[in-house]
């Protein structure tokens, strides 16, 4: 009996001390186990279809399903602006490409991806239809204004790798950013840039309103292939080390709620994902959309899960034109961590799975 209020006694006085605080019932969701429900900032540098995965979750409300209150920023100007934002600290969790967990390593930072969703590069070349470019001819890119998201990001990665595949100075040509979707399709149709580096929806939106055609395709696992040398993984959840230390059940959540994202996009047609996003979340027309949606449907994965082998591409690509990152030894095992994915995926109900 004297045991029994000594420990009640306790656990009034210090409802932090390990083991006195009630766990969390499940979410409604199927959300992940234990009580961290502080908000969580969670910051997405661009439109473009390869997170579609994370507008799904935030769209359909996932987050707050398996218990997790998350504010969200979108600064539409290219991965580049979240990954600065996460490195200052002013955002938790950024919505960004997994080659920046490269550079961060070559700089001593441990920027750590723990959900992949976008396998594959779903990236495109573009050019109006009287385009000079060839890319059977290299050299013919040169003088030419090449439009990418932002200085930084994987457009502008995908447009060096071509250059040091070939031998080109950066300085032959002028990398221009436009964002992406509607304006960086703008961009192209008004003359402001020669080429355009972007993925879908843009890459639909320029053959549907015949504003030029495509040059290069890396969005199908062939066309990866021959643009990189193999499957290049692109949109993910990353954060920083410290928060995925201090706050794994965060993280758990956020990996569960993006499964759940996945296994819709994966179970319903383009026109019913399409329907389940805001207005701000589509570029163009919804039906253009949606065949933008189900041209870039190959490039998602179906679990969040990381494959290993295929993030040696992008540290094959970086090294190519990144000092720091030829001059660094990079670990590849700590860009990524599927823990969450695994805890997130056996902690979810059965029919979730």
């Amino acid at each position: 009996m004297y045991k029994q209020f000594f420990m009640a006694a306790l656990c009034a006085v210090g409802l932090a001390a390990a083991g006195c605080s009630k766990p969390d019932a499940t979410a409604a969701g199927g959300g992940a186990r234990g009580g961290d429900n502080a908000p969580v900032r969670i910051s997405v540098g661009s439109y473009n279809l390869n997170n579609l995965p994370f507008f799904i979750a935030d769209a359909k409300g996932y987050f707050k399903d398996v218990g997790l209150d998350v504010k969200t920023e979108n600064f539409a100007q290219g991965g580049s602006k979240v990954l600065q934002a996460l490195v200052a600290n002013s955002t938790d969790v950024a919505v960004g490409f997994y080659d920046h967990t490269i550079q961060m390593q070559a700089k001593g930072k441990d920027v750590v991806a723990f959900v992949l969703l976008s396998r594959n590069s779903g990236l495109v070349m573009a050019g109006r239809e009287d385009a000079t470019f060839d890319p059977a001819r290299p050299q013919t890119i040169k003088g030419q204004k090449v439009g990418i998201t932002a200085p930084g990001s994987s457009s502008d990665f995908f447009v060096r790798h071509f250059l040091a595949q070939h031998d080109i100075p950066v300085d032959s040509i002028s990398l221009i950013g436009v964002g992406s979707g509607a304006a960086a399709v703008a961009a192209l149709e008004q003359g402001k840039i020669d080429l355009l580096v972007n993925y879908d929806p843009a890459a639909t939106l320029i053959t549907e309103r015949k504003v030029g055609k495509i040059i290069l395709d890396a969005r199908s696992d062939d066309g990866a292939r021959q643009v990189y040398g193999g499957l290049y993984p692109t949109s993910v959840m990353y954060a920083n080390q410290s928060f995925l230390d201090k706050r794994p059940e965060a993280a758990e959540k956020i990996a569960r709620a993006e499964q759940m994202a996945l296994k819709f996009i994966a179970d319903n047609s383009a026109e019913d994902i399409v329907a389940a996003l805001p207005d701000s979340y589509v570029s163009g027309d919804r039906a253009t959309y949606a065949r933008a949606v189900e041209n870039a449907r190959a490039i998602f994965t179906t679990d969040g899960h990381f494959t290993a082998a295929d993030l040696e591409t992008p540290l094959k690509v970086l090294r190519e034109f990144n000092t720091d990152v030829a001059k660094a030894n990079i670990d590849l095992s700590r860009t990524y961590t599927n823990a969450f994915v695994e805890r997130a995926h056996a902690a979810a109900p059965a029919a979730q799975r």
